[in-house]
């Protein structure tokens, strides 16, 4: 029963999603810091983003 708990590979899919979505993650953190780093915060950007696809001034 021991061996065949060790070979049982049911469970390494998720494993593997989980890696993946946890890279994809740190990547978007990474690029959303840089983004928002000219001194003003993640909200002060989406507004900006907000007045530019509206029509407004952008920066």
């Amino acid at each position: 029963m021991f061996k065949s708990f060790l070979r049982d590979e049911s469970g390494a899919q998720v494993i593997e999603y989980a890696l993946i979505i946890a890279v994809i993650s740190i990547a978007l953190i990474v690029a959303l810091k840089a983004l928002t780093d000219n001194g003003g915060s993640f909200s002060l950007f989406i507004a900006s983003v907000g007045r530019c696809l509206t029509g407004g001034a952008c920066p």
